[in-house]
């Protein structure tokens, strides 16, 4: 991993997104989306309050994925049928920054959880029958593809949410 992971405190962050389930292979149902959040916000006249996001909230890689694409705005908003208002909860996070292709964010992944395990703590998250559910899961998006269409330079955070016993 060419960055260092840290432990870090996040404050509560009002958002508003489009949650899917997907698989791994039809991802691009969700991805794809967040242009229609950007669209959300620019009709009522708002601006984004930070870098867009993925957030994992049950994964079970052999079949589904529940997965939310948002942006961070300034205050709580209410959603309508299409787009969703939610929070993402303040606490303690183990982050670290990728550079580079999206494709090897899985590897980036899971040297993250496994740093993670080797530090003793303890993911906030529960195993169901449906898959591992997550309290806040993040993969955040910091480089605009308009400005650097190079997937290689791009810019992304990691940031799962560790309980908070």
């Amino acid at each position: 991993m060419p960055a260092e992971p840290a432990l870090i405190e996040r404050v509560e962050q009002p958002y508003v997104g489009i949650t899917r389930v997907v698989t791994m292979e039809t991802m691009p149902e969700v991805a794809d989306r967040l242009p229609e959040v950007f669209g959300w916000l620019a009709a009522r006249g708002m601006a984004p309050a930070g870098s867009p996001f993925f957030k994992y909230n049950r994964i079970d890689m052999a079949t589904d994925l529940e997965v939310e694409v948002g942006v961070p705005v300034d205050a709580a908003q209410s959603g309508d049928d299409v787009v969703a208002a939610g929070v993402l909860p303040a606490g303690r996070y183990a982050t670290v920054t990728h550079i580079g292709h999206p494709d090897n964010l899985m590897r980036a992944t899971g040297d993250l959880l496994e740093w993670g395990n080797q530090q003793g703590l303890e993911w906030d998250s529960s195993d169901t029958p449906d898959g591992e559910v997550w309290r806040c899961r993040l993969e955040i998006y910091h480089t605009d593809p308009a400005e650097e269409p190079d997937m290689n330079k791009w810019e992304t955070d990691l940031a799962f949410k560790i309980t908070d016993r």
